[in-house]
């Protein structure tokens, strides 16, 4: 209920506000330029606390017949208004030292101007004012709102900046913009707010209260302006405007604007007549200004005008964001009765993805015949007929439940179904997430507690909306069920992939499990890392096909198993030594080997060992444990050369190899259990480990690990799961 109210209230105000959102964004992505375009004429005068009021003055006397102010702008632009010679009155930019001229102030290009309108009042005058008075505010009310969502995505406000999960575009950088340009944006809205404040007198009335200040009439008189204390000692720093005397008569004085006060100043003896210091209010009106517009700084400029070029953005994303939500968790058209149903999906889902799942599992289901009702967690109830109840559900920030599922906890408290039900529960997250799959785990355990209910098949977490996880669990299912299920599996949106020409120098012959290898040498220079993907593509269509490669000798090395109808194996076996194709390189940077990790453990089953070649051949100065599983001792003779030669060049290389149809037939998670004080070892102490294979023996292999962190002190396995300690890279 809680995310709905902040997720509904940062949509509305999104909503109402988005077409002057858009003109205020238009706007000060142009105004933001302004200050940018200023400082590039190059004017500024560096060290401004190292010029003495007097210099100038001086300079600027000795230089023009008549001088009537001064101006030193927040850019450190020092700017005179001069009367010439030729009886000229100008305002120009000077050297505060010897008051030449760099050059006049130009009147203000028309572009700035009209965008200064449109910004600031739409063209409706104080109608206008009040709009982006309005919009500011709501502005402001939007980012709060959009923090508190993503502090709630990200599992707390401690983990604002933890990894953001992979999603879809617009999806993924809504997050990541949200977190960069949050500070900015919210200084634009409240200074916005403010600034409108003070247009319309909402703030209190403020004025400069001079008050006169005794003076000596023994005070010294000098006879240049250079000799007098306060010109001396008063920096152009401290200066921001410069009112000069109408003439040398002493009853007239400057009238000097420095950063927090104005004072009236004697021009024989420099002493302070009057002075004034500014409101708060003013001071504050004054900041907001220079903060809102950039003016003086060309960096916060830059951010400002990359922050309004996000709000756009975040419009963009938000509404890409909440048609796809909208699209995936739309209902099923023509849903049968409920009692006549025996099979009862039930989804949690906040983004769709779970509800997208849960889609197809019914489409499938439905297509062989099956009564299948799919509804929301929250409208779980009794079911006459039901005999298997599969739940989907995602988890929300600290481990909450989605919207609509957060009732299913205490509705299923009261519910009692008539007749004994089977049932399954498939939890969707995020291993970078800390509560990865929590609520799926207590709906899980709620469910089990229930003695109505017969767990069918182990909870099952699927991390990133992996299709090929859940093809595996379906497959579990449709044992369990006696039938095969089909599901269309989601459509991909394809890579484009720059492709280069390579020369196989090796193509070995087909061992025992008809596996392969093929050294490969790239044509040209390219980037390429053992644990990197090479993406080939067969007959020369996009079908895509990758392989995980390793970097041996500078060169690429392939494992790969010969299927009798796989069009990607049968491709890359059918090429000969010295032959040419294209392919390119996928990088693959979440499976690199870390540079600095001492202590590594691979695991891998089958051709999954390749990428594990070249880390090893490569990385001599690690502890390595390798752990293989193959079907027989001839299996692994196909790498034996590489692995010796790796092994006499690295001492301390452990290798524990695993054959399942011979000697003790052991799969490799067996060997990861006997080797537990070692695995456990290499976590503690922060070392790496990487599983490359097939999806089953990740899942077993985690299994495993799970076991043997059971009572660790240093790190729980789902610490370790989230951790970059583990990397995997199955399919």
């Amino acid at each position: 209920m809680t995310i709905s109210i902040w997720r509904y209230s940062h949509l509305t105000l999104a909503l109402i506000s988005s077409l002057f959102l858009v003109v205020a964004s238009v706007t000060g992505i142009i105004l933001a330029v302004e200050p940018i375009s200023h400082q590039t004429k190059g004017y500024a005068v560096a060290d401004l606390d190292q010029v003495p009021l007097a210099t100038t003055i001086t300079a600027l006397k000795d230089s023009y017949d008549e001088v009537l102010g001064l101006e030193v702008e927040s850019s450190g632009f020092v700017k005179a208004s001069v009367l010439t010679m030729e009886m000229e009155t100008l305002d120009v930019y000077i050297d505060p030292f010897t008051g030449e001229q760099l050059g006049e102030v130009e009147e203000r290009p028309y572009v700035y101007t009209f965008a200064t309108n449109v910004h600031r009042s739409l063209f409706l005058k104080s109608i206008g004012r009040f709009f982006v008075g309005l919009i500011s505010l709501l502005l402001l009310i939007i980012a709060v709102t959009g923090l508190v969502l993503l502090a709630k995505r990200q599992g707390g406000f401690l983990k604002l900046f933890t990894k953001v999960q992979k999603d879809y575009f617009e999806s993924r950088y809504h997050v990541v913009l949200s977190r960069w340009f949050f500070i900015p944006i919210i200084i634009l809205a409240f200074t916005g707010v403010y600034l409108s404040a003070e247009k319309f007198n909402l703030l209190p009335k403020t004025t400069v209260d001079q008050v006169e200040v005794p003076v000596s009439n023994s005070a010294q008189k000098y006879e240049n302006i250079a000799d007098i204390p306060f010109f001396k000692e008063t920096t152009l720093a401290e200066i921001r405007q410069v009112e000069f005397p109408f003439s040398d008569d002493p009853e007239e004085y400057y009238l000097i604007a420095l950063q927090d006060k104005e004072v009236e100043v004697h021009q024989q003896t420099g002493e302070i007549v009057s002075k004034g210091d500014y409101p708060f209010v003013t001071l504050a009106s004054r900041l907001s200004l220079v903060l809102h517009t950039g003016e003086g700084n060309v960096i916060w400029s830059v951010i400002l005008l990359l922050a309004s070029a996000s709000i756009l953005f975040f419009m963009y994303s938000g509404f890409v964001m909440t048609l796809k939500r909208r699209k995936k968790a739309k209902g099923v058209s023509q849903m049968p009765d409920k009692d006549e149903c025996e099979y009862i999906i039930l989804v949690g889902s906040e983004s769709g993805t779970a509800f997208d799942f849960a889609q197809r599992f019914y489409n499938g289901l439905t297509q062989v015949g099956k009564k299948v009702y799919l509804t929301e967690l929250n409208k779980y109830s009794a079911y006459a007929k039901a005999k298997n109840i599969i739940v989907f559900t995602s988890t929300y920030g600290e481990g909450e439940p989605p919207t609509n599922a957060r009732k299913f906890p205490r509705i299923f408290s009261t519910v009692v179904q008539p007749n004994a039900i089977a049932y399954s529960v498939v939890g969707f997250g995020s291993l970078d997430y800390p509560d990865y799959c929590k609520y799926a785990i207590d709906v899980d355990e709620q469910i089990n507690a229930d003695n109505k209910f017969e767990r069918q098949l182990p909870l099952f977490k699927i991390n990133q909306a992996d299709f090929e996880s859940f093809e595996l669990w379906l497959i579990q299912f449709s044992n369990k069920v006696g039938f095969t299920i089909p599901v269309e599996r989601p459509l991909i949106h394809k890579k484009k992939y720059k492709k280069v020409d390579f020369e196989v120098v090796e193509r070995t012959d087909l061992n025992v499990d008809d596996t392969f290898l093929l050294r490969l040498r790239p044509v040209s220079k390219i980037d390429f890392t053992s644990g990197d993907l090479l993406a080939i593509f067969p007959n020369n269509d996009e079908m895509v096909r990758q392989y995980s490669i390793a970097r041996v000798d500078n060169h690429i090395l392939l494992s790969i198993k010969k299927h009798e109808l796989g069009r990607g194996s049968n491709f890359l076996y059918g090429l000969e030594t010295g032959q040419f194709f294209k392919a390119a390189i996928d990088v693959n940077p979440h499976f690199h080997l870390p540079k600095n990790a001492k202590n590594s453990i691979f695991i891998s089953n089958g051709t999954g060992i390749a990428p594990f070649l070249g880390m090893i051949s490569e990385n001599t100065a690690q502890n390595t444990t390798l752990f293989w599983g193959g079907r027989t001792r001839a299996s692994q003779s196909l790498y034996d050369d590489i692995l010796q030669k790796s092994k006499s060049g690295l001492k301390n290389l452990n290798l524990f190899a695993t054959y399942s149809r011979e000697g003790q037939r052991q799969y490799i998670q067996d060997a990861v259990l006997e080797q537990k004080e070692l695995v456990l070892q290499t976590i503690n102490e922060k070392g790496t480990i990487m599983l490359c294979g097939s999806l089953a023996m990740q899942h077993d292999v985690l299994d495993v690990i799970e076991k043997i962190l059971e009572g660790n002190q240093q790190i729980t396995f789902e610490a370790f799961e989230q951790s970059d300690q583990l990397k995997t890279d199955c399919y």
